[in-house]
């Protein structure tokens, strides 16, 4: 008994040193962003600011336009969100439960695709963004990510355990195809909504490449973009950078925090009812 309660405190023990190890880089991005300007190229470098200041705040949002690609990532990932959660829902929910000639064929070529590196299709992609006239405009950025195979699979996997009869049911009391979408199979789907619309806004948010080469103008710019741009236009205003850092990191980070426990609800009921 006292070996196994002794195998159990290193085991945790362990866990908290690595917890602690991986966390250690954000709480210093976090601790350096209050410094004031020059402290953190000290040696060795402190590891909390002498003075608390918001002054690397103030001259980001002032100096920077980070503002503006703050308001620029909000809009690119709710427009991502949302847009990707109604074509996925209802491409998954197609493939799931419609019955329609080369169904199973188009789906195994669509995993197919999980294989091709996405910077394989950037080239292609950036052309029809161009021919579209969406160079340079977060429409661009918007566009190419509303319909995934991971978020079409994942809805694919969790709707196959909708009941055929209650689809039938709504079929025979005359309810339209649209109507039996959003009023049956939109409420069974909540759990795998909530974890596709999580990991559709974090992706979105975090996204870097893809913006990056769609989009030429600063004033276009998202969180990821401008901040690689921070680094090179105040490659010694270390303080600068980790304050744009915790600005781009932070909203993210919370909202994960704050749903992990529905994002893993669905991921583990998607994967128990597939």
């Amino acid at each position: 008994m006292g070996g196994s309660r002794l195998q159990l405190l290193l085991v945790n023990g362990a866990l908290a040193l690595f917890a602690l190890l991986a966390l250690a880089p954000l709480a210093w991005m976090v601790s350096v962003s209050f410094m004031p300007m020059g402290e953190a190229s000290r040696f060795p470098p402190p590891l909390l600011p002498a003075a608390v200041t918001l002054d690397n705040y103030r001259e980001l949002f002032a100096r920077t336009g980070f503002g503006r690609a703050f308001g620029n990532s909000l809009v690119v990932s709710f427009a991502i969100t949302l847009g990707s959660l109604l074509v996925n829902t209802a491409a998954g929910y197609a493939f799931a439960k419609l019955r329609f000639r080369g169904r199973e064929r188009l789906f195994q070529l669509m995993l197919a695709a999980l294989v091709v590196p996405a910077q394989v299709a950037m080239l292609p992609l950036f052309l029809l963004m161009k021919e579209l006239g969406l160079v340079n405009s977060l429409g661009g950025v918007v566009v190419p990510a509303l319909a995934g195979v991971f978020g079409i699979f994942l809805v694919r996997q969790y709707a196959r355990s909708i009941p055929d009869a209650l689809i039938e049911a709504a079929r025979i009391d005359g309810a339209g195809e649209l109507r039996i979408f959003f009023q049956v199979v939109l409420p069974m789907l909540k759990p795998v909504l909530v974890t596709l619309a999580i990991f559709t806004f974090m992706a979105a948010w975090n996204d870097f490449m893809w913006p990056l080469i769609v989009l030429a103008e600063q004033q276009q710019y998202t969180l990821p973009v401008a901040l690689a741009a921070l680094s090179r236009e105040h490659i010694m205003d270390v303080e600068m950078m980790m304050a744009g850092a915790v600005v781009t990191v932070l909203p993210v980070l919370l909202l994960f925090l704050a749903l992990q426990r529905y994002y893993m609800q669905g991921l583990l009921l998607g994967s128990v009812k597939g």
